[in-house]
């Protein structure tokens, strides 16, 4: 390559010369807009327009010119999906494999290459640290899956880099379309003075063809669309179903249908041939692969998943069954969508799909390498479909017939007739439509400031006036900003009042808040007697600068807000902590120094969070079957009881006597869990801080008792088909484990409490590998992490 640094107009002929095919306008024009623009570009359009071409671009450029790029993503898998892509771009465009770079929150590959794709957590930290990490070098950052901005619980992570990355390196947002890109440039420029040249599509590079489809059943579809030739069938196909049980029972339907291409079968079955399927659900899913039918979701293991995107990738599946998570992750090439339902929830509380998650999944249709045209079929009910057909039976008979044999065919089509269950919830095809032809989503802040990435930014600077006025700052819509703030000042209450962090100046004293606010409600003209009314609210002399206070004050005063936080030592222990709510993770650290095995496996694992489908099979066993520990006697139950928190019943089984003496119409009282327990002293404790979910569980503590043997704990339970959530919960644990390791209860000491969980993270370690080495070893490859 030439060692001098060519000119942006010599870039851009450079990029478009090497592409295999001419870009289309919507492609063009980005590509011109980033070799123009100063300070950069976002791009909106639907799904499946050749984004990716727009992002290597800019990091074509960063490779020619010799300067750093970040390429961000809102997931690891699409993060290494993004890396695996890069490096054979690299390596098409003359550079080496070794210039681009993996680092996500697991992961570390070339971490100092040119090029680094990372999850979006991960450069954010490097700008809350910029003494360790420097931007000086750093020419562009792209940022894909951008609408992910008004996710409520990550977007910040965008917002807060939009607001930390220095004004000279060059920003490339693409996003799906929104509602609203143009104010959100204005937003941009107003805010952070970064002036983005907008470009916007609205066509697909392959368009979309919607069919309702009100008179087949779903099995009839598929095998429909997946006759004919490669020409004219419309397989592969993306079948979405919204829960995995859901997924399995549709699998399981088409597995007898013959939806395979002439050649597909024999070559379907050398590659199965390569994988082992004999454990789990294994069997299973070989059976369902063999018929041309994949099945992608959580509750399939890792590896099984790897299978069934490389068999659809190399277009030996015609159908792969899976649920919407597909539609935001890794890109599956298909040609159609089929949409069984459009309702999501629990039974009888189902709602219609939102529309940004409706469009996410309408996008995946149509493949740019191989389509003119994607194809989307949504379903109506079986019922409906029965009906309808019926209906169409029963209406070919007149009405005035006098012919005897069709007048006992219709009274008998009659008493036939189908109906809606009031059991059932269904959809129509007007609600299709609407959905259809919905407006796209708008991006906006959406979601607090987490607790861990509060601390991180109070390691980075101790300075509160950053971050109000960046919360000042957020596309909020009314006046949600001063909720936003009052949130900032109770967070860093909660803090001080832990003993996370100093505040300057000091909180007000419990004497002087209630000063204020007695001297709030006293008009002007009684100031002389509000100070004698105070001194006997509190019984006690008042402060010199209270009592100035309240003469001082005739409406509320204004809220107590910190200037600065500057962190104790302890902090950093919040910072160790990502698997969990960091204020709940500590809290149980400390209370688990007196508490047995039994109930530390269960303190922690209450607080991996695990689908209410699975965790009815993993629940905490009773207790006359599994009897409390030292924790719960000795400490949770007399804390709870003294601070009016639970009653006797409610901590304990009563004995037969204590059972005796209660009334015989007295409906029995459920006894709390441990888990539950620890709740109730934290909520106490910790009033302000709801940001948090626990579940009584017992998974991780029987495969420890399984010796660490996942098939066995499976086999025993009947979780096959769930088992992917299973493994994943583990592999969760075992990166729990590794956390609060770094820290330890006061009456245990540091190398105990380490050796105990060392113990118990190399059994699942040992277990997790005996199902799904690479995934487990992808876990712990992870260097200290960067990720928030």
């Amino acid at each position: 390559m030439n060692d001098d640094i060519p000119t942006r107009d010599e870039l851009v002929v450079e990029y478009l010369d090497q592409l295999p095919y001419p870009p289309y306008p919507v492609q063009e024009e980005a590509l011109l807009a980033w070799f123009t623009a100063d300070q950069g570009v976002l791009v909106c359009a639907p799904t499946g327009t050749g984004k990716t071409l727009i992002a290597e671009a800019a990091l074509y450029e960063a490779l020619r010119i010799g300067r750093r790029a970040y390429y961000t993503t809102p997931l690891i898998a699409l993060s290494e999906q993004k890396f695996t892509e890069l490096q054979q771009a690299a390596l098409r465009w003359g550079f080496r494999e070794d210039d681009i770079g993996l680092v996500t929150g697991s992961r570390r590959v070339n971490p100092e290459a040119t090029v680094l794709v990372v999850v979006a957590e991960i450069l954010l930290n490097r700008l809350l640290h910029r003494e360790q990490f420097h931007f000086e070098d750093v020419h562009a950052v792209v940022m894909d899956e951008f609408h992910n901005f008004a996710d409520p619980e990550r977007g910040i992570v965008w917002e807060l880099t939009l607001g930390l990355l220095p004004a000279h390196v060059r920003l490339l947002l693409l996003s799906a379309t929104v509602g609203n890109a143009f104010e959100f440039t204005q937003w941009l420029q107003r805010s952070f003075e970064r002036r983005l040249e907008l470009v916007q599509g609205f066509e697909r590079r392959v368009p979309l063809s919607y069919r309702w489809v009100g008179d087949m059943l779903l099995n009839e579809l598929i095998e429909q669309i997946a006759e004919g030739s490669e020409v004219t069938r419309r397989t592969p196909a993306l079948l979405f179903c919204f829960n995995r049980d859901e997924c399995w029972q549709v699998a399981d339907q088409l597995k007898g249908k013959s939806l395979l291409a002439d050649g597909q079968q024999a070559r379907l079955a050398e590659e199965l041939a390569k994988y082992d399927f004999t454990q789990g659900a294994g069997p299973k899913l070989k059976q369902i692969l063999q018929r041309g039918v994949g099945v992608h979701h959580a509750g399939v293991l890792p590896k099984y998943r790897r299978v069934v995107e490389d068999l659809f990738q190399l277009k030996l599946l015609s159908v792969c069954v899976c649920t919407e998570t597909l539609a935001a992750g890794i890109n599956l090439p298909a040609r159609s969508v089929v949409m069984p339902m459009l309702l999501k929830g629990p039974p009888g509380e189902k709602k219609i799909i939102d529309a940004s998650s409706a469009h996410q999944i309408f996008g995946r249709a149509g493949r740019p390498q191989f389509d003119t045209e994607g194809f989307v079929y949504v379903l109506a009910h079986e019922d409906d479909v029965k009906i309808a057909r019926w209906k169409e039976k029963f209406d070919q008979i007149p009405e005035d017939t006098k012919d005897p044999g069709l007048l006992r065919a219709k009274k008998d089509l009659k008493r036939k007739q189908p109906t809606r269950r009031s059991t059932e919830q269904y959809w129509n095809e007007q609600q299709f439509e609407k959905l259809r032809t919905a407006a796209p989503l708008k991006l906006t802040s959406r979601g607090p400031i987490p607790w861990r990435l509060l601390a991180f930014w109070l390691q980075a600077t101790p300075e509160i006036e950053p971050i109000r006025r960046l919360i000042n700052k957020r596309l909020f819509d009314g006046g949600r900003a001063v909720g936003a703030q009052k949130q900032l000042d109770q967070m860093l209450l909660t803090m001080w009042a832990a003993g996370y962090v100093t505040l300057d100046p000091p909180p007000p004293t419990p004497q002087e808040t209630k000063a204020a606010e007695v001297a709030a409600a006293v008009p002007v003209a009684k100031i002389s007697e509000t100070e004698k009314m105070l001194r006997e609210a509190l019984g006690k002399q008042l402060p010199p600068q209270a009592v100035l206070k309240v003469q001082e004050t005739v409406n509320a005063p204004p809220a107590y807000q910190a200037l600065r936080a500057t962190p104790t030592p302890d902090l950093e222990k919040l910072v160790q902590l990502r698997s969990v709510n960091p204020l709940y993770g500590v809290f149980l650290v400390n209370q688990l120094g007196i508490a047995d095995r039994n109930e530390r496996i269960q303190a922690l694992e209450s607080v991996l969070e695990m689908p209410g489908s699975v965790a009815r099979h993993c629940r905490v066993p009773w207790p006359e079957d599994f009897p409390p520990g030292p924790l719960a006697t000795t400490r949770l139950d007399q804390e709870l009881l003294q601070m009016g928190l639970a009653s006797v019943p409610q901590l304990r089984r009563l004995t037969s006597e204590e059972r005796d003496e209660r009334p015989d119409d007295e409906e029995p009282i459920r006894v709390l869990n441990l888990a539950e327990k620890l709740r109730l002293l934290f909520n106490a404790q910790y009033p302000d801080v709801h940001s948090l979910n626990t579940q009584d569980l017992w998974c991780v503590g029987e495969v420890l008792e399984f010796g660490g043997n996942f098939n066995k704990y499976i086999t025993s339970r009947g979780l096959q088909k769930h088992e992917g959530v299973i493994f994943r919960h583990l592999l969760r644990m075992i990166m729990l484990l590794n956390e609060v390791r770094r820290i330890h209860p006061p009456e245990v000491s540091l190398e105990d409490w380490q050796a105990e969980l060392d113990e118990m993270s190399r059994v699942l370690t040992d277990g997790c590998r005996a199902v799904d080495e690479t995934s487990t070893d992808k876990l712990l490859e992870q260097a200290p992490s960067e990720e928030l």
